[in-house]
């Protein structure tokens, strides 16, 4: 794997070792094209064990599925912050070590040797349970190449996964303004509720940050889609006909929705996507408090499910200023609504000025009046 300039990791073909089998052409999920045909179900759940809700992003689903997974002398795989605060999948076979792998990393995760471990546990007949964006369960099952009975994958409503190098420079900002290095980070801090979650840094020196999603630095680029990876933009795993069993996400929306589940400490949405996602939901139905709810309703509130984050048309010239502007000025200057729009209004300014120099200008907005009377 090698990085670009933009901090993103790609493959990279040893040419000299190939042997043009056209193996990695033929199992590729997107290339592929796998078709697959679901009817999930939707729930609205939170567990009952307060303190694992409190310390995950939402309901506390996760915890009490690999409870369930481990009691059975099963391994659990997710995201787990390093030392320098880069994320890795790490494996867990006890419950002591779960809360780890709590919590939302709105990183890309390195998934390095961990889909060899997964085979090598399912050889030796080990019941795996395997969490990550939908990109990667697909990774997942097109490298085992069979489906596997005692294989449980559960992946999450994604948004889109920022520049691991955009991260490092903002944790490199944090340090420099606490003038000491961080400790422990957590995206997910429900201090003011679960709608107003923060962003908080622990560090060496005995000092703390927190604050809001909303006026963070570092979300403010994540959730104007200005550092995300360029395949987000145009995602091929955004569709409820997913290759997990259950799919969990935040049930945003849900004080419309089903009121009486919402006290602002996370409500997760469950989506139940196969056969033994259903089993898996039955054997934690002890641990939580759940209603069904109508699929397309849970969704209303959560277009992540289905819709590609939208390019911001500030992402160039973020990522060309990244190494030389300071990391708060950098996000004024990129994620504000002013600079937004005035983004936008370039783009469309050079779009009539290209189609007029093409003779295309009038059919463009006799296609458009077209498409708006519809």
């Amino acid at each position: 794997m090698h990085e670009d300039q933009d901090g993103f990791w790609y493959p990279s073909v040893v040419e000299s070792a190939c042997n043009q089998c056209g193996l990695c052409v033929s199992v590729c999920p997107i290339l592929a094209k796998i078709a697959l045909v679901r009817q999930p179900k939707a729930y609205a759940c939170i567990n009952v064990d307060e303190l694992a809700r409190v310390e995950s992003s939402s309901g506390g689903i996760f915890t009490a599925i690999a409870e369930c997974v481990i009691a059975e002398r099963g391994v659990v795989f997710g995201a787990s912050f390093a030392e320098d605060h880069s994320v890795h999948h790490v494996v867990v076979e006890c419950v002591e070590d779960l809360p780890k792998l709590r919590g939302s990393k709105y990183l890309q995760s390195r998934i390095e040797g961990g889909y060899q471990a997964v085979k090598s546990f399912l050889e030796l007949g080990r019941k795996v349970l395997f969490v990550g964006t939908p990109c990667q369960i697909a990774g997942l099952k097109a490298f085992l190449g069979k489906e596997h009975d005692n294989l449980v994958c559960v992946d999450i409503i994604c948004h889109g996964v920022p520049s691991p190098k955009v991260w490092q420079k903002y944790i490199a900002y944090r340090e420099s303004r606490a003038q000491a290095k961080a400790r422990r980070i957590s995206f997910r801090r429900k201090d003011r509720g679960w709608k107003r979650y923060s962003v908080s840094f622990s560090f060496n020196n005995d000092t703390e940050y927190l604050q809001t999603h909303d006026k963070d630095l570092y979300m403010r680029t994540f959730l104007r889609d200005v550092c995300l990876r360029p395949s987000c933009y145009a995602c091929k795993f955004k569709t409820l006909n997913r290759h997990s069993d259950i799919t969990l996400a935040d049930f945003w929306g849900v004080q419309d929705v089903l009121p009486d589940m919402d006290d602002d400490l996370g409500t997760s949405l469950v989506l139940v996507n196969s056969n033994r996602g259903a089993k898996i939901f039955e054997e934690i139905k002890n641990k939580v408090s759940y209603r069904e709810v109508n699929i397309e309703l849970a969704i209303a509130y959560n277009g992540a499910a289905i819709k590609s984050a939208l390019l911001n048309p500030n992402r160039g010239a973020f990522f060309k200023e990244l190494d030389y502007l300071p990391f708060d000025r950098l996000v004024d200057k990129y994620c504000s609504d002013s600079t937004i729009v005035r983004a936008k209004g370039l783009l469309k300014s050079t779009a009539r000025v290209a189609l007029k120099q093409f003779g295309l200008l009038s059919a463009a907005k006799r296609i458009w009046k077209g498409v708006r009377m519809k």
